[in-house]
């Protein structure tokens, strides 16, 4: 395009040179042979386009923008229109409270009010693509800069209006997950309707304040103290059961003994034990008595 305007200026330039008396008259056909020449290549150049691939191309024509997309690939087109590219692939927009980690500098992450009053600080990153049979509209509607118009301010303020829902501590533990798929939706819809397709929310991080924090750790440790002491009861509970069985056990025992040996089967048993005795290599001297224990007498 702009060898064109350049080549018709030259073109001007040498018809007023021809018409002129002056000295430079002579360089009139040099001035209009330049500017053809200018004009041509202009065309030739200006008539064909490349789209890298993971681009779409949206056509202007003197400020009037054009329905049909570029996709990737080499396109002949009219030498006036001018040609902007969108990127369609998956882009990250990342809104963190470190400095190094966010689209933008320093501290970017996004606090929002909690339904106890509390403040909630939460990193987010958005993956989404620029839809790209939407590239004329997003173009003519929102600009090239849709990330600071579109992306940046409905995250933060879909975020905003849900958080209100939920409490602090729900939001850091048991209903993360839903908050997440919740704000999805939304802003899911709103992209849509402005020619972006939303792929994931991704809620990085959600930080407590300091004091719900040391609250939510001290309601662990009691916790963990709570089952620690539930544990060592269970133990001494069945340790005293197993006490309680071998006691009855040698109490029964002791009962069968009592009522169920005889006089003649204690004299069998003890008779069976010297005999025992008396193979017993340790054994040297048996002295029987009348009935009563026997003296054994060794060499120990």
């Amino acid at each position: 395009m702009v060898l064109i305007f350049l080549g018709i200026i030259i073109l001007v330039v040498g018809s007023v040179l021809k018409r002129s008396d002056t000295a430079g008259s002579r360089f009139s056909g040099i001035a209009t042979t330049a500017g053809i020449v200018l004009m041509v290549l202009g065309v030739f150049l200006s008539a064909f386009k490349t789209i890298s691939p993971g681009q779409a191309g949206v056509q202007t024509l003197f400020g009037k923008v054009q329905n049909n997309v570029l996709e990737s690939g080499l396109h002949v087109v009219n030498p006036l229109v001018d040609v902007t590219t969108f990127n369609i692939q998956t882009q990250n927009y990342t809104m963190s409270g470190v400095h190094s980690e966010g689209d933008v500098a320093g501290d970017d992450a996004i606090r929002v009010l909690c339904s106890d009053g509390l403040e909630v600080t939460i990193d987010l990153s958005v993956l989404f693509r620029v839809n790209e049979a939407k590239a004329p509209f997003i173009y003519q509607n929102i600009g090239i800069d849709y990330l600071d118009k579109l992306v940046r301010p409905v995250t933060r303020t879909v975020l905003r209006d849900n958080a209100v829902n939920y409490q602090a501590v729900d939001l850091y533990s048991t209903k993360r997950q839903q908050f997440q798929d919740r704000i999805f939706q939304t802003i899911s819809s709103n992209f849509a309707k402005n020619g972006l397709e939303l792929q994931q929310i991704l809620v990085r991080n959600v930080s407590l304040p300091a004091s719900v924090k040391a609250s939510i750790e001290s309601k662990i440790n009691a916790e963990q103290e709570a089952q620690k002491m539930q544990f060592v009861l269970q133990k001494e509970r069945q340790e005293a059961e197993r006490k309680r069985v071998e006691a009855q056990g040698i109490a029964d025992y002791q009962k069968i003994l009592s009522t169920g040996l005889s006089d003649k089967q204690l004299q069998y048993e003890s008779i069976q034990a010297q005999k025992a005795i008396a193979t017993s290599a340790n054994a040297k001297v048996i002295i029987m008595g009348n009935g009563k224990t026997p003296v054994i007498l060794g060499n120990q």
